[in-house]
């Protein structure tokens, strides 16, 4: 009866043990998940902030090369070409003469943006002389402002297209200096490049534009406001060739450095490549505004 008693009491002992190791190993393996939990939550807290911190420099590194690349794209370009007495643009020293002048009067007045994204496509500059009365709403002046940042110089055409020679030195200075406020509200800068409608102009607003760095200029030629040449076709045959028969311009105008005026216009528009296409068939390339010494230039 003891030898049985015994044995119970034994195999009651190892069940005990038995169990109490069960738990035991239970109890570490829990502790060994929680301390691996704790591990990959410190791995993943660890790689949350390596990525953070990657991220950080990243944005860093492109802010950098964003900076970069306007610092470059601002960069001046050395002034190449002056104005001559006959309002055409010749090299200071060792610029292409074989280059003509694109302008472009009465901007934003509907066709503009699409005329500059023509001009972008083929890699063709121009001066958008812009008029204060197209830019009282927004819409339009966002349209000012797309196409300066297209690479084009904003010029001024003042506010109202009044004839200068028409108004009093008050409102001549009105027309001009608020225009060039609203230019450089609009575009971060002031215009480099006056035209005055009509081509128009007084002693006293051509003081006044130089006093402001701006370059008075007119033209060598321009159609598209002649009713014989508001067509696209005879408009691109009198812009490549400078000639206007039908109103009596028989010889060529067309030469080295020609200021060419062209308007905001739906005929112009419409000519505007092949105009581009077709002064470059005869030698000539787009005259870059940047490259036109100025009175800033000079300041």
């Amino acid at each position: 009866m003891k030898k049985l008693l015994l044995i119970t009491m034994l195999l009651v002992i190892i069940v005990l043990a038995a169990c109490n190791s069960e738990d035991s190993a239970e109890q570490g393996e829990d502790n060994k998940e929680e301390d691996v939990e704790e591990v990959n939550s410190e791995d993943r807290d660890e790689q949350r902030d390596d990525d953070a911190e990657n991220k950080e420099e990243k944005e860093n590194l492109d802010q950098k090369e964003e900076q970069a690349d306007k610092e470059e794209v601002v960069e001046e370009i050395e002034p190449q070409y002056q104005m001559t007495d006959q309002w055409t643009f010749t090299p200071i020293e060792d610029g292409d003469p074989e280059v003509v002048l694109l302008t472009i009067d009465d901007v934003p007045d509907g066709q503009a943006l699409e005329m500059a994204e023509t001009l972008k496509e083929l890699d063709a500059s121009a001066i958008f002389f812009v008029n204060g009365i197209f830019m009282e709403n927004e819409k339009d002046r966002e349209i000012i402002k797309q196409i300066h940042d297209m690479g084009f110089a904003i010029g001024n055409h003042t506010y109202s297209h009044h004839n200068l020679q028409d108004l009093s030195e008050e409102e001549q200075y009105e027309e001009i200096i608020s225009l060039n406020e609203l230019i450089e509200e609009v575009i971060g800068e002031k215009p480099k490049f006056f035209r005055a409608p009509h081509g128009a102009n007084t002693d006293y607003a051509s003081e006044l534009v130089k006093e402001e760095g701006m370059l008075l200029m007119n033209w060598t030629y321009g159609y598209d406001y002649f009713e014989p040449y508001m067509e696209a076709e005879k408009l691109q045959e009198a812009m490549i060739s400078g000639k206007a028969p039908e109103i009596d311009v028989p010889n060529s105008l067309l030469r080295d450095g020609a200021n060419l005026l062209m308007h905001d216009r739906e005929w112009t528009n419409d000519a505007l490549e092949d105009i581009v296409e077709g002064l470059r068939e005869q030698g000539y390339e787009m005259l870059d505004p940047e490259s036109i010494l100025t009175p800033q230039d000079e300041e």
